[in-house]
């Protein structure tokens, strides 16, 4: 039986250290949370080379 998958872009939404300037760690964010902590999951690389840009340059969701 095939199984359901989804493919979820959150623009804006990045993964780094905890801090004062990290919004995402900031915020309460249980749904997020949840879905995290009870289902598999990949990171993509989004920046410089890894998407066709210059070296340190950020991209986007368009990339």
């Amino acid at each position: 039986m095939k199984k359901p998958c989804v493919l979820l872009i959150l623009d804006g939404w990045g993964k780094a250290a905890p801090g004062p300037g990290n919004a995402v760690s900031l915020a309460q964010t249980p749904n997020m949370d949840r879905l995290l902590a009870e289902h598999p999951r990949g990171e993509l690389k989004c920046m410089g080379r890894d998407v066709g840009l210059p070296d340190g340059q950020m991209g986007n969701s368009e990339v």
